[in-house]
């Protein structure tokens, strides 16, 4: 039995492409799940999966509201495929939480359900805590399954190998792109600091997959909450010897492209969070 359930579109689509992005590993700050949502803007599921099948409750327990001491409401976490409209063709927006089984399993269905609605490609948003700072624009890296997907003046990465612990999300594309459709995928880097939503992130993704769609994408209220987040980091960060410190020494490193090693970067991101947790005035990461 497949792990979806598809509603028959009424009329075919228009050039689909999947837009995919999941919570967990690869969405620092909710950035890339808060931009799918700007995409699909409420609209009905296309898709559903089988959630019971999915995710491990115990792990992703689902949110309990009580009324008056009465068990009123149960939300339980979904992943689920919604039909959007961007211009001239059908955006497929799959979002949700990240599933804790069957991986696999999943990637196939996905798959099944991209060749039983004619999607013509696959893009993956991601957001990745990074060194760094809140103060410059915000780096977007891209990733491609094949030369010339890609607009030029984009910045491909990171070079070389690197070998990390997979997402869900890549397992998805991977299972998508090993078929034969063309995927790209857009990765904002978060300051690694920043406790809370990051709009600014949210805001470059979608500039970005604008740019690819050859589309200009709504992005509603999230410029006043980049400001309004931006005057809260600088307050915070002025605030405090240390952090004030480390903020420059990321901006002198791009503002000079200066190309630390990993050990460097890492190095200094331990020492700076081993600062925060000696007493430094605002504690943690910052809000």
């Amino acid at each position: 039995m497949p792990l979806y359930l598809l509603s028959e579109p009424g009329e075919p689509l228009v050039a689909p492409a999947i837009v995919a992005a999941l919570d967990g590993w690869i969405d620092a700050a909710g950035a890339s799940t808060a931009a799918a949502e700007r995409l699909a803007d409420d609209a009905p599921p296309i898709a559903t999966f089988d959630t019971d099948l999915l995710f491990d409750f115990r792990s992703r327990r689902p949110v309990l509201d009580v009324v008056d001491g009465r068990l009123n409401d149960l939300t339980w976490p979904e992943l689920s495929m919604r039909r959007a409209r961007i211009g001239e063709r059908d955006m497929l927006v799959l979002t949700g939480a990240e599933p804790d089984f069957r991986w696999q399993e999943l990637g196939r269905d996905v798959l099944a359900v991209a060749r039983r609605l004619g999607v013509t490609q696959w893009i993956s948003l991601g957001a990745i805590p990074t060194a760094v700072p809140h103060t410059r624009p915000v780096p977007v890296l891209a990733t491609a399954s094949r030369d010339g997907l890609l607009n030029e003046d984009e910045q491909v990465g990171p070079a070389g190998l690197l070998r990390v612990p997979s997402a869900a999300l890549s397992a998805l594309e991977k299972a998508v792109a090993d078929d034969g459709v063309p995927t790209v995928g857009f990765y904002a880097q978060v300051p690694h600091y920043v406790g809370g939503p990051y709009a600014a992130a949210s805001i470059a993704i979608l500039e970005h997959l604008g740019r690819h769609l050859g589309v200009e994408l709504p992005l509603a209220g999230l410029p006043d909450e980049a400001m309004a987040q931006r005057q809260r980091l600088d307050q915070i960060v002025q605030a405090d010897d240390d952090s004030r410190t480390y903020v420059e020494r990321l901006e002198s490193v791009v503002d000079n492209q200066e190309l630390p090693t990993g050990d460097e970067l890492v190095s200094e991101i331990e020492r700076f969070l081993q600062q925060r947790g000696d007493g430094g005035s605002s504690g943690g990461p910052l809000a």
